[in-house]
Order: structure tokens, then C-alpha cells, then sequence
């Protein structure tokens, strides 16, 4: 409402001023100079007084900006008998913070398209009827109804037979996702499909579209360490252009070349083309999946040259997936899976459930267990199809058939997973956690980007680290960490130059808060990695690093592109005033011109097109 409010001032600014200078020509042109003069000086006014007002506000957060010489030259004017310049000024000044928030606007609008998709309530089914209720009244095991368009309110699971999801508002991916019953549905997404239900997993509040919404909130609120510095280059501006209207009237008596000084030093480069090229950026990155916290992050980011991955569930899946199926007894290899996947639904071990999703990827029909015995940490047996059914550890499962066979040498950070069918040894499932699928593309686009320095950080051993990331060409492993050993990793890894580090667990929370930029895989409702983090990468895929590392180089070379420029068209005009060769006037019209350019040359920064894969949205 406050946003809303300002900008309707400014509105209102821009068109009084406008209005002043377009009637004050009017009145000169009918041959009254006075009432010419009267006029454009009453445009001036309320825009003067409205600047002052910022000014004294900024001044108590202490804060010092170039709008002091957009005062100077206005209320310099009206001095010196130049209405006309002080109202061109005044339109200058006017139509500047008219086009900053324009132009901001437009940048946030990815980020402002998140927020304006949250849903306010939800169709919860009870005592076989429906009702509508607000997001705080979900409970986790509530049963909802999602109609055909409705963005999914809360995490849940998939309780009809498949749901069609479009998640490209949060993750970029361009393409509905199919999901399957008791599949996990993600918050933020909308339904692309026919109406399903879903099992709420969290409340509303802890959920990944909730966690979202937080981190675009804080990023919308943040400021760049480069504007902090734009703020700090303008007191050295500031001082420069008294200084040389002071110059030029000391040396000239004549105090209109002072004041046409004052009027081509009313820039607006460094006030806007920084914040404006860096939330340009922050939207472009939102566009691909990339949710960076705030201009500082981003900024942080666009200087990286030392990468710190972790490696379960970012360099590798972080779930276990059958690499082979070895018979023993001439079993095919898809009984075994079936068999071993029909027993394991009665569990909710992770290896288990791999087993299950790698049997439903294939297209096995998986019948339900009977007679199931769990022995926690072993193993399970039970009845499928009339079969007898043993599936668990080597040991479990050969001591109850009775039977050895001898065990297969396996690569570094594989597990055996061992099938035993009518008291025989059938046969063993070779699991493993594998890479992720173009992770030595993304590691070769990341050097593209200026990224020198790449590290493996992670807990596990260091032979299952080498046999996973052999061929990488990284620059180091670091081995069996504690979070506390990866914190000073990054902490000595500081000393070269902006580290960023990736993770996806509790564990990495500490190391991605002592990082300059730490990045977390997936927005996870309230997870604690997510929280330290400064980026989020809201679909799980680490290759988006190289689109996200690649718009923020650029939206940071596009704010120093347009700072330089700005400002150095500002001095040439101001040297050329003071000489004599601009009147106050003609410099307003010559600033206008370098403000609206170096604006537009900012928004460039929407059209950032990185290459690579992940790249594509």
C-alpha cells in the first residue's frame, strides 16, 4: 500500500511539473515573460519540496546522495531568475524517479508474479463434503481438492491416480510433470491436469511455496554492496560539482554558469542504473530456477572464484538407484526386481523405497506382501505370489536359506542388496548413489564463467569421494568432514578470493552462512540449508549454477557499464557548462537524454541469455 501510495505521488509530481513547463511556454509565447516565469516556478515548488523530504530522510539513516545537487540546481535557478531551467530540472528529477520505479517494476515483475500466485484457501474434503478454508488451517493428513488451474497450497502427496503439475514459476522447467499416486507434490505449482486431491505432508507456513515467498520478500528488501558503493562514489561526485560551480562562478562572476553546472550534475547513473540493473538480474535468474536472496548475494556471486561442493544430493542424487541385477539361480533379473520391489512396499526404508520406484520405472506390476516380518536394520520376509520372500543384507539373507555364494567386488560407495526366493539365494541388487547426469558440463561451464577453483567437501569416505568424481578434473577433495571441519574448508578457502558453497542438508547450514555465497539445492520449506543460504535453486538441479553465475556477471558488467558511462557524459557536460558553452537549460535537456539511456542500457540485464546446459528455462 506504502509502494503503492509513492508512486502515485511521483505520478502526480511528473504531470504538475509537466503541466508548468508546457503551460509556462504557452504563457512566454502570448508575450508574458513574468507570468511565464511565475508559472514555471510554481511547477518547480512541490517537487523541490518533496526532494527536500527525502533528502532530511535520508540524512537521519545516513545516508548521502546525488538528489543534494538535484536540490542545488533547482532552488539555484529560481534564485538566478532561470525558471525555466529549474522546472526542466524539475521535470528531469520527476520523470527520473518516475522511470526508476518503472523500471524496477518491470525487473521485479518474475519475482512479483511469485508472490501474486500464493493462494489464500484451500477445498479440504471432511465428513464427505467439501468446504473452503484459509492456508492456516491445513493440517498435515488433511485430504484437499485441487481443481484444474489452482496452484497447490501446500506440500503434499499425490492421493489420485496421476496429476498433471506445472512448476515453471518456480523452477523454470518449461514442461508439466507427470505424477503418479503417493508421488510428492510441490507447493507453488499449478495444476495442469484434471482435478486430483492431495495428502497434506506440512502446514501451509513450513511449506516449500511458503519458504519461497520468504526468500523473495528478504531479496526484494536487500541492497547491494555496489550501491552502498554507488552512495559512496556520489560523495566524491558531489564534492566535484561544487567545486567546479564554485569554479566557474569565482572565476566568471557569473553565477548562471554555476547553476549550469549544477544542472548537468543532476544525474541519475548512479541513483539508478545499479539497483535497477542488479534487480533486472535477480528477476532473470527467478526466470531459470535461480532464487537469489538479494542484490548483495548476486553481486557476491558475479565475483566467485572458488566453488565448494558437497557431494550427496549435489554432485550425486542423494538417493540410491539400482545400477545392475545379478541372478545366482537363473532367475530373470526382472523377477528378482519385481519380487524383491512387492516385498519392500511394506517398508519405508530408503533403500527400500528405491527398490519400489526402480521396479514401477520399469513397468512392473507389483503385487501386495503377505506375512511380512521386518528385522529392523537386516531385512524382510514374507509371502508374494505364494513365494517365499527374503530381501536385506547378504548375511540376512544367506543365514536363513542356508546358502552362500560369493560376494561380488563392488566400486567404492556401492551397497548389496540380496534376494532370496523358496529358501535359495536368487540373486543380489547392486545399488549405488550415482552422479548427476552432465556433471562434468556444468563443471566445464562453470570455469567458463570465471569459476578457477573447484572443490569436492563432504563426510563420506574419501575412496567412495574418488570413485565418484573420477574424471571430474576438481581441484581438490576434502574427505570425511565434520560441518565444523567444512566451515574452516571455506573459511581458508576465503583467503583466495569469494568462495561459494553448494550443499543440501542440515549438515552444510554451517558452511553455506560462512560462505560469501552459499547456495542450497532445492527450496524445502523451512530447511535449515535453505534458510543459511543466500541462493535457493528451486528445481533440483546443480547445473543451474552456470545460467545463475552467468546473469549475475553480466547484470553486474551492465550496472558498471552504465555507471561509467552516465557519469562520465555528466563531467564532459558539466566542464562544457562551466566553459560556457551550455546554458542551464540546454544542460536539463543534455542530462535527460544521458538519465533515459543509461536506464535503458540497465534493463538490458532482463534479456541476459546464458549459455550452457541448465540454461534452458
Amino acid at each position: 500500500m506504502e509502494h503503492a501510495q509513492e508512486s502515485r505521488l511521483k505520478t502526480l509530481l511528473l504531470l504538475l511539473a509537466l503541466g508548468a513547463l508546457a503551460g509556462g511556454l504557452a504563457v512566454r509565447l502570448g508575450g508574458w515573460e513574468r507570468a511565464a516565469a511565475v508559472v514555471w516556478s510554481m511547477g518547480t515548488i512541490p517537487v523541490l519540496l518533496a526532494l527536500l523530504l527525502e533528502i532530511l530522510r535520508s540524512l537521519r539513516r545516513g545516508e548521502i546522495g546525488l538528489d543534494i545537487v538535484a536540490a542545488l540546481s533547482m532552488s539555484s535557478a529560481l534564485l538566478v531568475g532561470e525558471a525555466l531551467a529549474a522546472c526542466v530540472v524539475a521535470v528531469m528529477y520527476s520523470g527520473g524517479t518516475f522511470l526508476e520505479s518503472f523500471a524496477e517494476g518491470r525487473a521485479r515483475r518474475d519475482m512479483r508474479d511469485l508472490l501474486a500466485r500464493v493462494p489464500r484457501s484451500a477445498t479440504r474434503h471432511r465428513a464427505g463434503a467439501l468446504e473452503d478454508i484459509p492456508l492456516d488451517a491445513i493440517t498435515p493428513g488433511d485430504r484437499l481438492l485441487i481443481r484444474q488451474g489452482d496452484v497447490v497450497p501446500v506440500d503434499g502427496t499425490i492421493a489420485s491416480d496421476t496429476a498433471f503439475l506445472d512448476a515453471s514459476a518456480l523452477t523454470g522447467e518449461a514442461l508439466p510433470v507427470r505424477l503418479a499416486r503417493d508421488e510428492a507434490a510441490m507447493s507453488g505449482s499449478t495444476n495442469a491436469g484434471e482435478a486430483f486431491d492431495l495428502i497434506a505432508t506440512r502446514p501451509a507456513r513450513d511449506s516449500t511455496y511458503a519458504g519461497i515467498v520468504r526468500l523473495v520478500e528478504e531479496a526484494q528488501r536487500s541492497k547491494a554492496p555496489m550501491a552502498r558503493l554507488a552512495d559512496q562514489w556520489s560523495l566524491g561526485f558531489l564534492a566535484v560539482t561544487v567545486a567546479l560551480a564554485v569554479a566557474a562562478w569565482w572565476f566568471t562572476g557569473d553565477p548562471v554558469r554555476a547553476v549550469a553546472v549544477l544542472v548537468v550534475a543532476t544525474p541519475c547513473p548512479l541513483i539508478l542504473a545499479v539497483p535497477v540493473a542488479l534487480v533486472a538480474g535477480l528477476s532473470r535468474a527467478a526466470h531459470f530456477g535461480v532464487l537469489i536472496k538479494g542484490a548483495g548475494p548476486l553481486e557476491a556471486m558475479a565475483r566467485t572464484r572458488t566453488l565448494i561442493l558437497d557431494k550427496t544430493g549435489t554432485l550425486t542424487e542423494g538417493r540410491p538407484r539400482i545400477v545392475s541385477v545379478l541372478s545366482h539361480d537363473g532367475t530373470t533379473a526382472d523377477d528378482i526386481l519385481r519380487l524383491a520391489a512387492a516385498l519392500d512396499q511394506a517398508t519405508k526404508h530408503p533403500v527400500a523405497q528405491a527398490i519400489v520406484a526402480a521396479a514401477r520405472e520399469r513397468g512392473l506390476t507389483l503385487s501386495v506382501p503377505s506375512s511380512v516380518v521386518e528385522t529392523p536394520g537386516e531385512g524382510l520376509s514374507g509371502q508374494v505370489e505364494g513365494r517365499t520372500v527374503l530381501v536385506g543384507g547378504h548375511g540376512f539373507v544367506a543365514a536363513r536359506v542356508g546358502q552362500g555364494a560369493a560376494r561380488t567386488e563392488l566400486p567404492a560407495g556401492s551397497v548389496l542388496v540380496a534376494v532370496g526366493l523358496d529358501r535359495r539365494l536368487a540373486g543380489h541388487l547392486v545399488m549405488a548413489d550415482p552422479l548427476r547426469a552432465g556433471t562434468r558440463d556444468m563443471l566445464d561451464g562453470l570455469r567458463r564463467e570465471g569459476v578457477e577453483r573447484i572443490l569436492l567437501a563432504t563426510g563420506d569416505r574419501r575412496e567412495v569421494a574418488e570413485s565418484v568424481t573420477q574424471g571430474l578434473g576438481l581441484d581438490g577433495i576434502r574427505a570425511g568432514l565434520t560441518p565444523d571441519q567444512k566451515v574452516l574448508l571455506v573459511l581458508s578457502e576465503r583467503k583466495r578470493g569469494p568462495v561459494m558453497m553448494v550443499g543440501d542438508g542440515v549438515n552444510d547450514a554451517p558452511a553455506l552462512a560462512a560462505a560469501d555465497v552459499g547456495v542450497a539445492m532445492g527450496a524445502r520449506g523451512a530447511a535449515a540449508s535453505a534458510e543459511a543460504a543466500d541462493v535457493v535453486l528451486l528445481v533440483d538441479r546443480v547445473d543451474r549454477l552456470v545460467p545463475g553465475i552467468g546473469i549475475a556477471r553480466g547484470a553486474r558488467r551492465i550496472a558498471m557499464e552504465s555507471v561509467v558511462a552516465g557519469i562520465g557524459l555528466s563531467v564532459i557536460g558539466m566542464v562544457a557548462a562551466a566553459l560556457g558553452h551550455l546554458s542551464p537549460v540546454q544542460g536539463a535537456l543534455i542530462q535527460e537524454v544521458i538519465d533515459v539511456a543509461v536506464i535503458l542500457n540497465a534493463l538490458r540485464a532482463l534479456r541476459l541469455s546464458p549459455k550452457g546446459k541448465g540454461a534452458q528455462a
